[in-house]
Formats: C-alpha cells, structure tokens, sequence
C-alpha cells in the first residue's frame, strides 16, 4: 500500500516541473509511467479509505488522460476490495498507460458506462479523475456540463492530483471547476492550489510522493515554497536580560486621518504585542486624546504641519506607513515627508494609493497590497492579479523594489533573490476592517527588533495567519475582529521549538 503522508512538503512546483520529476522519476530512477500509475491509484485508495472508512458505494469519473488512468487504477482496487465502484469513462483513453489501467479494470469486472445518474444516487463518495493538472485553457460543452452538475450532487469529492477545472499553476479557476472534500496530490505538490480561490475547490489537500527517491527532487529547483513553522520560529525576537526598550526599538505608525483613528491605534498595539520597545503615532490633532486613551502605551502626536512631523521621524528606526492615512492634502504632505526620510517602511492600505499615482522604486521598504491595491500598483484589473498571484507578486518587486506581500487567500511574499514564499494559513473570517492594520504593525515591529525585511515579512504574515485561526477555532470565523488576535499574537510570537 502507497501511503499518504502525514504532512505537506515544503516546496511547490509548476506542472511542467512536475512533469521534469516525472520524466527523471521514468528515465533515470527506472520507474515507468505504469508503476507511477498503479501506486496513484492505490494512494488514492488509501485516502478514500482513512477520509471515508464508512463508505462501501464509489463513482469514479475518469477522463482521457493520466489522471484518468489513476481513476480506473482506484476503482480496480475498490472492487477488489469488497467495496462497489462504478467508472463513468466520460471519454476513451488517450494514452498507453491509461488504456492498459482501463483494459485491466475492465478485465476485472469493474462496471463502466456513460453520465447516467442512478449511479450517482447511490454513490457514498465522487472521485474525479476527468482532467488533472494539464488542463491550461477554460473547461466548455460537455465537460463544462459534467463539472457543474457534479458539484450540484451534494456529495463529497475526492480529486485526483488536482481538482479539474483548476490550473495547478496559478490556482485560477478555468472557468468551471470541480468542488473536491479533499485533493490527494501526487509526486510534486502543485503550488496553485495553495492560493487565490483554490481553497473554495481543493478542500483538505493530502500528498503521496509515490516513493520517487529524494534524490530527483533535487534536480528540480523550485521557485516557491510553503511557510512552515519551524522554519520561521526561529526568526522570533529574543530578548537579552538586560535589555531595556531601547533594545526593542521603535516604530513611527503615520496615520489616521479625521475619522479613522482606529487604524493607527490597531497598528500600533500590535507592534506593541509583537515585541516593539517603542510606538509613536503621528496622526491628526483632533485624534490625540481618543487614541491615547484606548491604548496610554503609545505615544501619540497630533501632526497638522510638517516641521512636527520631520523632528519626530528622527526618534524612530521603522515607519509603518498607510492605515488611514487618507488621500487628500494632509496625508499626501506627510506620504510626502516619510519617503523623504531614511528610516525603513512598511507601506499599506492609502500609503500604497500614494505609491501608485506619484512610483518610486526603494529597497528598504515592505509593500502590503491586498489583490485591488496590487492592481492599482501594477496598472492592472484586479482580476488580473488574481488570475496568476505568482507573477504578480514578482511584478510589483520588480517595479516597486523590496519585499512585497501580495495579500489574500494563500498570501505570497516575493523579493528580488529568493523564491516566493507562501502563506497556507488564514481564514475567511480575516474578510473584516482593521486586519490589514494589524498585520502592518507586527511586521514593523519585527523589523524593528532587527529581524531582516524579509524574514521579518514571513513571520509576520505566518503569525497574522496563524493567530487568527486560532481566533476562528475558538469562536467560529463570522464575528472575527482584528482587535482578537493581538492577545495571540503575543503568545504566538514567544513560542520558541527546541
């Protein structure tokens, strides 16, 4: 039995790097295209066997291609387990591998037919095995057809490799796709399913490397990886025992134009939660009191000119530029003055509407664009950017320099000289006011404590992410605030793995 692992691997590939691994796993490890198939199928199995142990009634829907040939592979096995498993073969086999997994099924009594629904009625699970990962323009006519009427069934769905429908490399739905429970992935985990409105299709995802020996992995570099937290807890602040708040350095949030003083005051408390010795708000006059008041640890300094706000850049070494800055003269003079200044940035929400009417390119800065500010950043529909993230995110690092964050579902970090990283957790319930504050203010202060822009870019993504999952897991996603996870971040943040 090929098993499926406990958990995801690292790194994420395209398909035609999947493909690589495929042609050296055949040609050099001297494993072919039918043994890669067989075991597919029986890691398919052993999914459908641990998700649904209680499930005796299959339909397996297999198209023309490899994916297909796992298919007829995984209903062969069901059968010849006592179970009952029926093949919907919406198409002949292309390709010897999968003519053989279907003569075989066949062979062994396994019933196929057409789209016929009585099978569907009876079936406990669906398995999609119709396309897989080389379907790169948009699902039409019957298969089209197919696709929405499955996901209208109501039952669950195992897909094969990759939910169909899906482009494995940028996580763009092409035009329909299935809706799976799970994805079992095979041999390179496909980086498109961890980003963008993947999620809403892939389900849980699972991965069996089909035993292809390490060593091929290793001929195939990848230009992203996932986030892990061992890999990133490392990068979490220490302190000295003599440290003071000096130490622990400062961060200036310039912000909050009349009527947004919770942006500022949001960010300043998680940088404060995250580890920063020292926050200063420079924000309107009318604001001070308010500000101070729901949070006396920060220093709050109303700024109408800008000779106040020149002396107090010089007090900080990190300015968390944007949360409600606002885009009428005030903010456009202090926008103005901060980009003038020395000190590193982190730019959001109306800091990047700045950025994207006057661009300038910098170095030491991180950029925080959710998809509809990363399309006013790059001239582009927001449609665009979510139709490959990927490419966007490197786009806006070309264009804009430093350390990017392309926000959202499976959020990416990019920078110039390293492979993108990417986010894999994080939930919906993140869709609420004052998320993008927060997350501003625990990268600033990671910066702040020295951690490098990217890594501290990383962490502080991971950390957002994880602290509001473990948010939603408590009381549910709906009713999530961004106030909820600063208690958790500071738990989070001082977590240290032997």
């Amino acid at each position: 039995m090929i098993a499926v692992m406990s958990g995801l691997p690292q790194f994420l590939y395209t398909t035609a790097q999947c493909q690589e691994l495929d042609h050296i796993a055949m040609t050099e490890a001297e494993l072919d295209g039918g043994v890669l198939m067989r075991r597919a199928g029986a890691a398919a199995f052993h999914c459908l066997r641990r998700q649904w142990p209680r499930a005796k009634h299959f339909v397996v829907m297999c198209g023309r291609g490899n994916n297909g040939g796992d298919g007829y592979v995984l209903a062969q096995l069901c059968c010849q387990a006592g179970m009952t498993a029926h093949v919907i073969r919406l198409d002949e086999p292309k390709t010897h591998d999968a003519r053989l997994a279907c003569d075989q099924a066949t062979a062994f009594g396994v019933a196929m037919s057409g789209m016929e629904e009585p099978f569907f009625d009876q079936a406990d699970v669906v398995v999609d095995a119709i396309f897989g990962t080389g379907l790169l323009r948009a699902v039409s006519g019957e298969w089209r057809a197919v696709i929405e009427w499955t996901n209208t069934l109501g039952k669950p769905v195992l897909a094969l490799d990759v939910p169909s429908g899906l482009n494995a490399d940028t996580g763009e739905r092409l035009g329909v796709a299935i809706k799976a429970h799970t994805t079992v992935s095979f041999v390179g985990l496909k980086r498109g399913m961890f980003t963008g409105v993947a999620s809403e299709y892939c389900g849980r995802v699972v991965f069996s490397d089909l035993e292809v020996p390490a060593w091929v992995f290793d001929r195939v570099p990848t230009q992203v990886r996932r986030m892990t937290v061992r890999s990133l807890a490392v990068s979490n602040p220490q302190r000295r025992r003599h440290a003071h708040k000096g130490d622990a350095g400062h961060v200036i949030v310039v912000g909050g134009d009349l009527g947004m003083p919770g942006s500022v005051q949001m960010t300043g408390m998680a940088a404060y939660r995250i580890g920063a010795g020292l926050v200063t708000v420079a924000t309107r006059a009318h604001h001070s009191p308010q500000i101070s008041a729901g949070c006396p640890e920060l220093m709050v300094h109303g700024v109408e000119e800008g000779k106040v706000f020149e002396a107090l850049l010089q007090r900080g070494r990190v300015l968390a530029v944007g949360p409600g800055l606002g885009r009428n003269d005030w903010g456009q003079r202090l926008w103005d003055l901060a980009m003038d200044s020395d000190q590193t940035k982190v730019v959001d929400a109306d800091g990047l509407y700045h950025l994207a009417r006057d661009p300038i390119r910098q170095d030491d800065w991180v950029l925080t664009p959710h998809p509809k500010e990363a399309a006013r950043l790059l001239a582009c529909h927001t449609q665009e950017v979510q139709s490959d993230r990927f490419a966007a995110v490197r786009e806006i690092v070309h264009r804009y320099g430093g350390v990017c964050v392309l926000k959202g579902a499976g959020s990416l970090v990019a920078s110039a000289s390293e492979v993108i990283a990417l986010c894999d957790r994080g939930n919906p319930g993140m869709a609420t006011a004052g998320m993008g504050d927060v997350l501003t203010g625990v990268i600033a202060a990671l910066i702040a404590q020295g951690v490098s822009l990217r890594r501290a870019a990383e962490l502080g993504v991971w950390l957002h992410a994880q602290a509001a999952d473990i948010a939603a897991q408590e009381q549910g996603e709906i009713g999530l605030m961004a106030t909820d996870l600063l208690p958790l971040l500071r738990t989070l943040v001082n977590f240290h793995p032997e």
